[in-house]
């Protein structure tokens, strides 16, 4: 019974969770990162972007409530849609919502080419990351 006890949504389900509400809400190019074997912080990076900042605040709001219906709320949150990179932190995931051209100039898929991509949208296979 007591609220320590509830059980806590995996970080493979959170992160799938977010990836399809940004999608709902027509998010660019979503990713899902397996970072686990390459930094210690967190095990997911989910990674969108939206076309104009009220897109960007659109998808955040819809993975926020869709990831919040798990029974989890972030801990942390960086920026806001005018910093057009927003980063929502479920400890075990971290979803970073970027405007297209801040995408672009951060490029965190090249930074983190070596994170398999997880399959997320109907599809659970897991591909090795590209080193192009």
């Amino acid at each position: 019974m007591p609220g320590s006890d509830a059980p806590h949504a995996d970080g493979r389900e959170i992160a799938v969770t977010a990836a399809r509400a940004a999608a709902a809400k027509q998010a660019a190019d979503v990713t899902i990162l397996d970072v686990h074997g390459l930094i210690v912080i967190t095990d997911y990076f989910v990674i969108a972007s939206g076309e104009t900042d009220r897109q960007v605040k659109t998808i955040l709001e819809e993975v926020e409530r869709a990831v919040r219906d798990l029974g989890e709320k972030p801990v942390r949150r960086e920026g806001d849609a005018d910093s057009r990179w927003v980063l929502l932190d479920y400890i075990d995931v971290v979803v970073h919502v970027f405007a297209q051209q801040e995408r672009e100039y951060y490029d965190l898929e090249r930074l983190w080419r070596d994170a398999p991509r997880l399959g997320w949208n109907g599809s659970e296979q897991a591909a090795a990351g590209s080193l192009d």
